[in-house]
C-alpha cells in the first residue's frame, strides 16, 4: 500500500511529465504511467515526421523511465476521441473566420476526461501532468488554477477549461519550481540527454507548423473553393485579393502577398463574403469583446463590474479589465485598449495569480 495513494501520471516522453512521474514515485505514491497517443501525422500526408508526444521515441523514453523506476507504464491510444473533436473543431472554427486554440480544447474535453477514465478503471485516486501551474481550494470549497512559480513557463491559460471534479482529482506537481530545476533534476536522477531535449511549441497534429497545409489536406477543394477573394480596409473600399480568408489570422502582417509601402495587418476576417479586413497596427486595438462558453474556477460566477487582468492570448502580459454579465456571456471592457483581439481564441481572467475562469472570445463587428 502506497503511502500518499495511486496517481495515474500523464507521460509524454518528454523532461516535463518524466519528472514528475519520478517525483511522485520517491514521495511513495504508486505511480501508474500511461502515455497517450493522440494523432498519427502520416494519415494527412504531412511533410514533416511525428513530434512531440505523438512518436515511438517519446513512447520508448517513458516507457524505459517507468521501467528503470519499477512502475507501470501503458500506451493509450485516443485517435478517435481526439480527432472527432480536437481536430473537427480546429478545422471548423477556421472555416468559420476564427483563430482556435486547440491546446485548450484537448485539455477541457479530451486528455483530462481520457485520463480520469482509466484512472477510475485501475483504482487510481489522482491524475498528475507535467504543467507548469497550481491547483488551490477556496474557502467556498471551489478548486482553481494559480499561477506557477516559473511565469516564463506557466500555463494556467490553457487550463481554464478544467471542470471542478477533474481538478479536484489533480496533481500539478511543478507549480514551485522552476524549468532550470526540472532540468538539475533529470541529471541527477541519471538522465542526461532528457536535460537536454528539446521542447516542441507546435500544434502535434501539425509539426510542420503549416496549418494551411494541414487545412487543404482535411477539406476538400478547399483552395478552388475560397480563392479569388478581397482584401478591404475598414471602410470596405477593395485592396486586393487573396488566397482565401482560412489561411490569414487576426493579427497577422508577414505572408499577406501585398505591400503598401507601410505594415498592414488583418484586423477582422469576414467567411460569408470571403473578405479579409487589412489596417493599420491601431486598428487592432479594441475596447471591449464579448466572452461566450465559460467556465468559472475559483467563483460560480462574477458580480458586474468585477475588476481582472484578462490575457487574450497565451503570451499575453494580460490587460487591466472590468467583467459584466451579458446575455450572450460576459462582456470584456478593458481599462486601455487591447490589441489583436481573435474570435476562437481563449480569453483568460485572473485575480492576481488566480484564475477565475476563462472562455471563448466571439466574432467582433467590423
Amino acid at each position: 500500500m502506497s503511502r500518499n495513494g495511486k496517481v495515474m501520471v500523464a507521460m509524454s516522453g518528454g523532461i516535463d511529465s518524466t519528472i514528475v512521474a519520478l517525483m511522485l514515485n520517491d514521495a511513495g505514491y504508486e505511480v501508474v504511467g500511461i502515455t497517450m497517443k493522440t494523432w498519427d501525422y502520416a494519415a494527412t500526408g504531412g511533410s514533416k515526421k511525428e513530434t512531440g508526444c505523438c512518436n515511438v521515441d517519446s513512447f520508448n523514453d517513458a516507457r524505459m523511465a517507468a521501467v528503470q523506476h519499477g512502475f507501470p507504464h501503458y500506451i493509450l491510444d485516443i485517435r478517435n476521441e481526439f480527432g472527432d473533436f480536437v481536430i473537427d473543431n480546429f478545422v471548423e472554427e477556421y472555416m468559420a473566420g476564427r483563430t482556435p486554440n486547440p491546446c485548450v480544447m484537448c485539455n477541457t474535453h479530451i486528455k483530462w476526461r481520457a485520463l480520469l477514465k482509466r484512472a477510475d478503471a485501475l483504482d487510481c485516486e489522482f491524475i498528475a501532468t507535467g504543467h507548469y501551474a497550481k491547483i488551490n481550494q477556496h474557502s467556498n470549497g471551489r478548486h482553481f488554477i494559480s499561477k506557477a512559480v516559473d511565469e516564463t513557463k506557466d500555463q494556467s491559460y490553457v487550463l481554464w477549461g478544467l471542470q471542478q471534479d477533474l481538478l479536484a482529482r489533480t496533481l500539478l506537481p511543478l507549480a514551485p519550481y522552476r524549468k532550470t530545476e526540472i532540468r538539475q533534476m533529470a541529471l541527477d536522477y541519471g538522465y542526461p540527454e532528457l536535460a537536454k531535449k528539446s521542447e516542441s511549441y507546435e500544434i502535434c497534429f501539425v509539426p510542420d507548423n503549416d496549418y494551411r497545409g494541414f487545412l487543404k489536406r482535411k477539406v476538400d477543394g478547399l483552395e478552388q473553393t475560397v480563392a479569388g477573394g478581397q482584401f478591404v480596409d475598414k471602410s470596405g473600399k477593395i485592396l486586393g485579393t487573396h488566397k482565401g480568408y482560412p489561411f490569414y489570422t487576426v493579427g497577422q502582417r508577414k505572408g499577406l502577398d501585398i505591400t503598401f509601402g507601410k505594415p498592414v495587418y488583418v484586423t477582422g476576417i469576414d467567411p460569408q463574403n470571403n473578405t479579409v479586413v487589412l489596417g493599420d497596427e491601431e486598428d487592432l486595438n479594441r475596447p471591449e469583446m464579448t466572452v461566450a462558453k465559460l467556465n468559472w474556477l475559483k467563483y460560480d460566477g462574477i458580480s458586474d463590474g468585477m475588476e481582472a487582468t484578462t490575457k487574450i492570448r497565451y503570451r499575453d502580459q494580460g490587460s487591466l479589465s472590468n467583467l459584466y454579465n451579458d446575455e450572450k456571456g460576459i462582456k470584456v471592457r478593458f481599462f486601455e485598449n487591447a490589441k489583436g483581439v481573435a474570435p476562437g481564441q481563449s480569453a483568460v481572467f485572473y485575480e492576481g495569480d488566480d484564475v477565475i475562469g476563462g472562455g471563448i472570445i466571439q466574432r467582433q463587428a467590423f
